[in-house]
């Protein structure tokens, strides 16, 4: 066989262009192959209408690992980022607004003038997210550990994430420990009493999962959210595509390939069912030491495999993963800046805007999504990146990212095709009622709905995700049991995508974990 390459990465999703980075890096003559022509999957950006770049699908960077910056030298390759002082802008109902910034001694002034309880006890509660979340993110760039198997490696670096817990004391260990799989609705209740206020928190535990406030785990998700450091946006100068631009061109720096527009059918196997390629669209075939999937664990193992060169037991385990995706997308052009209700100064719209004022509002939204039923009164997430970047549109004018949910993948009745409009619709009513001049100003509209994201973004139903983020389906159990490793049964097949530890969001750690364990592979194999 005529080996072309070390590693072949399936994949120009961000996770798919780290692991390439840090292969080429390590010496490693590494391909990447894309399907569509932009990069970054469903963190790219793209002149969906002309003059304006749009981040078609993730809106910001804050939860990227900052070693993975460092490591591959990202801001030499074009990467920057600016970052709003406001955190969150969360109109209400009543006509006012609660804003929280990234100062906390500002934040707790805001909050003093709904709350002064919650004002008082604000900075105590960052502080313990802080503490706790830190804890989180200390496991996020380790490979979860073998549990049936010694191995010194693993036994090192758990051993100073385990030193780690210690030294909080046990106290706040076990308290840790206690608050993981708490609802986010009790989490929030036993820290403050003002609806605007925690809304605005526990929208954040929410985002991409199939679950409500009084889901267990949303707590877990909630410290996910802030591993990166407590309420940190960043945002991406040139739009978040750019990060996948800044990765794209290390790997190259170190000799990576990376074709666009070029679709893989399936992975080749050799005769003792080991990957020895990939067959192309055209029917071109490509071989490789080591081939590595940014592509979710079902359409991996169902769609590049097959089944049928599986064990059932193992592809029973992938079938019943979770995905349930509820995202749906509306990406605005606007023809100047909307107004909304309390609002005071522009600054305050410039992280993020959610519409969530209060915890049962986003229970009511959830209920819908569960039944089958887009939320006509939904939680949406929203950023106007032209505030801190105007280069993203024509002189004057903005693009507005509005994340939606719940919008179910399986509607039970009528396909997305027939809902896409409605969808649209009720997400500018909604929003009309915090923002009374919206659609004034709008002179464009996309709509992505989880429909969209899987059949042009390739996301299993929709999950944007790659599998929902639950402790059922994290840290040892993702993609699942016996599997966490990033090998998987098809000897030399990896995955490095979002359905691996630790999971979904722009945090680039999936990609990292399994280059580590990649290059393991390749150096034993000479």
């Amino acid at each position: 066989m005529n080996t072309q390459y070390d590693a072949i990465i399936i994949g120009a999703g961000h996770n798919g262009l780290v692991t390439a980075a840090l292969l080429a890096k390590a010496g490693f003559k590494t391909l990447v192959l894309e399907q569509r022509d932009v990069l970054g999957g469903a963190a790219a950006t793209e002149e969906i209408f002309p003059g304006f770049k749009i981040n078609t699908g993730a809106q910001d960077a804050g939860l990227f690992r900052d070693e993975i910056i460092e490591e591959l030298n990202l801001k030499a390759h074009g990467l920057a980022f600016r970052e709003s002082e406001a955190a969150v802008f969360a109109p209400q109902p009543d006509g006012s607004a609660l804003t929280l910034w990234r100062d906390v001694a500002k934040s707790a002034a805001e909050i003093a003038k709904i709350s002064p309880r919650d004002a008082e006890r604000y900075p105590d509660f960052v502080a313990e997210i802080g503490r706790y979340a830190q804890a989180l993110s200390g496991m996020l760039l380790l490979t979860p550990p073998e549990l049936m198997e010694r191995n010194l490696s693993d036994a090192a670096a758990w051993g100073k994430f385990g030193l780690a817990l210690r030294r909080m004391g046990g106290k706040e260990m076990m308290e840790f420990m206690r608050i993981l799989p708490l609802p986010v609705n009790d989490y929030l209740n036993e820290w403050f009493e003002s609806d605007a206020l925690k809304g605005a928190l526990g929208a954040a535990a929410l985002a991409g999962n199939q679950l409500g406030v009084r889901g267990g785990g949303t707590t877990f998700m909630l410290l996910y959210q802030h591993a990166n450091g407590f309420q940190r946006h960043r945002f991406v100068v040139g739009g978040i595509g750019q990060l996948a631009a800044a990765l794209a061109a290390a790997a190259q720096q170190h000799g990576a390939e990376i074709r666009m527009g070029t679709a893989v059918s399936h992975i080749l196997l050799d005769d003792e069912e080991r990957a020895m390629g990939v067959a192309l669209a055209d029917n071109a075939e490509i071989h490789a030491k080591i081939i590595i999937s940014n592509a979710d664990p079902r359409r991996t193992f169902f769609n590049l495999v097959g089944p049928t060169n599986l064990e059932p037991h193992f592809m029973r385990h992938v079938r019943n993963i979770i995905y349930r995706g509820v995202t749906a997308k509306m990406n605005l052009t606007l023809s100047g800046l909307p107004r909304f209700n309390g609002q005071t100064d522009e600054a305050q719209l410039s992280g993020h805007i959610r519409i969530a004022p209060s915890l049962d509002y986003l229970e009511r939204a959830y209920d819908a999504g569960k039944y089958g039923r887009p939320s006509p009164n939904p939680s949406l997430d929203i950023t106007i990146p032209t505030l801190l970047d105007p280069a993203l549109a024509p002189a004057g004018q903005h693009v507005m990212s509005i994340t939606m949910q719940y919008a179910p993948y399986d509607l039970g009745g009528p396909g997305w095709d027939n809902q896409r409009d409605q969808l649209g619709n009720a997400i500018i009513k909604t929003l009309a009622q915090y923002a009374p001049n919206i659609q004034s100003l709008i002179s464009n509209r996309q709509i992505i709905t989880p429909l969209d994201w899987e059949q042009q973004y390739s996301l299993t139903e929709g999950s944007i995700l790659h599998g929902q983020m639950s402790l059922d389906q994290f840290l040892i159990m993702r993609p699942v049991s016996g599997w966490s490793r990033y090998h998987t049964p098809v000897e030399n097949l990896f995955l490095c995508g979002a359905g691996t530890h630790p999971g979904g969001g722009v945090t680039g750690a999936p990609g990292y974990n399994a280059a580590r364990e990649v290059i393991k592979s390749l150096q034993g194999s000479g």
